[in-house]
């Protein structure tokens, strides 16, 4: 497994599971092979309603807590410095640890800045080691950094081979911030599995195309955590550390980009959808 070192010394799994859409009454067993599997960093979130059952595979394990990542997500109905302290609680009691590894801004909505107050507070108090943003465009990304004690250490954000952010890693090097990857294989829309392009890569290497996605994703310094229910997928997603694309396939990647994203996250009708939603 490779890591990545954040800007405060952190190291990060650059390849995790996430468990966003698993049912709470799957995560457990789910975590649990993913564990089995190899994976040490998981990533949840408030509103996915599944920390506690994150918590209890973990804890159950019986490995060491100080092998994993554990990602967290502070949703904006909890904005605000007093009622972020309190969902900071709230997922430390659910995720049964003393330590939170990377807590983020889940949504770019509300009032960030108090909400990011909070988050510089729980770092310095040791209760969160690093501290970050989801969703944020590049401009709000400043916005925020500019008006803040503590830049975000992590953006994670929407890439994948049908929308690329092609110069994000050039842009957040110059802010000293790393970059996560969520939906990196387009959450399978677009027949992406049947992409002619990536199923002739992945024959060169003798490679799935899900293998392809996630190392070409890994090869620009991203992280990512693709999610599967399945262990014979969370096998094939973590086995991408034995391989380098050559730069001729990376750039044939490059081709696939439609700068059509899953969530268009600036547009008014997300911002009106996803302000409805409450946790």
């Amino acid at each position: 497994m490779e890591h990545i070192t954040l800007t405060n010394g952190t190291k990060i799994p650059q390849l995790g599971f996430g468990v966003f859409q698993i049912p709470p009454e799957n995560t457990k067993e789910i975590v649990k092979q993913a564990i089995e599997v190899g994976y040490r960093h998981f990533d949840t979130a408030q509103a996915y309603f599944n920390e506690a059952e994150l918590g209890e595979a973990i804890k159950e394990s019986g490995i060491k807590r100080e092998e994993f990542f554990i990602t967290t997500k502070v949703w904006h109905t909890s904005h605000g410095y007093q009622e972020t302290k309190k969902a900071c609680e709230e997922s430390l009691k659910k995720l049964k640890t003393n330590y939170i590894d990377l807590y983020l801004i889940h949504q770019n909505i509300g009032d960030i800045y108090s909400t990011w107050k909070a988050l510089e507070e729980l770092y310095k108090e040791n209760k969160v080691k690093a501290i970050g943003v989801c969703n944020f465009t590049p401009s709000r990304y400043v916005n925020l950094s500019l008006h803040s004690q503590i830049k975000p250490m992590i953006n994670q954000i929407e890439v994948n081979p049908f929308y690329q952010q092609d110069q994000i890693e050039t842009f957040y090097q110059k802010y000293e911030t790393t970059v996560e990857s969520w939906g990196p294989l387009a959450e399978g829309k677009n027949n992406i599995f049947n992409n002619q392009t990536l199923k002739k890569i992945a024959q060169k290497y003798e490679k799935t195309v899900a293998q392809i996605i996630l190392r070409w994703i890994i090869q620009r310094g991203i992280i990512t955590f693709p999610k599967s229910t399945k262990k014979e997928r969370m096998t094939e997603n973590i086995n991408i550390f034995d391989f380098e694309l050559k730069e001729e396939d990376m750039e044939k990647i490059k081709e696939l980009e439609t700068g059509i994203p899953i969530a268009d996250i600036d547009s008014p009708e997300f911002v009106e959808a996803i302000s409805k939603y409450e946790v």
